[in-house]
């Protein structure tokens, strides 16, 4: 008999501790960044911003990481042109100070948290065409992917 109460204890217990877990949700969603037509002879920096909107269903803690893009580093990112490439990053900061990636190579990730608010964080992309004064004209372009870990 005491057998059968120790697993009945047992049971209402670990019934009591799954109704207490609940599985989170959580949606990102991001703008592009579009740098525009620009001429690399007339300034020395070309700036434009994005915004990654998250929201959860409850209180959760997050992070928010970029892919290098197809140039595989985050320091510098390259888009492309065919066989040309343009130098950009995307920042955490209006003063362009830490690169946007997963915080390896020197890059840092976003971490925050949120409930069913949404919460929106800004992307600063930079293009410097201080030493990319022979870039062909041309549309650039780069493909990052957003990771969100709750």
């Amino acid at each position: 008999m005491n057998k059968l109460m120790l697993l009945a204890a047992a049971l209402v217990l670990n019934m009591l501790w799954l109704s207490k877990t609940s599985a989170v949700t959580c949606t990102v969603n991001a703008t592009s960044v579009a740098f525009g037509s620009f001429s690399p002879l007339t300034d020395i920096t070309v700036d434009s911003t994005g915004i990654i909107t998250v929201s959860c269903d409850v209180l959760s803690p997050y992070t928010i990481a970029l892919s290098p893009g197809a140039s595989g580093n985050y320091i510098p990112r390259h888009m492309t042109n065919g066989g040309n490439t343009l130098q950009y990053n995307f920042y955490l900061d209006g003063g362009h100070s830490q690169v946007w990636g997963n915080g390896t190579g020197g890059s840092a990730s976003v971490a925050d948290s949120t409930d069913n608010t949404p919460k929106n964080h800004t992307i600063y992309g930079r293009i410097p065409l201080s030493s990319q004064r022979n870039v062909l004209v041309g549309s650039y372009s780069d493909s990052i992917t957003v990771t969100l870990t709750y």
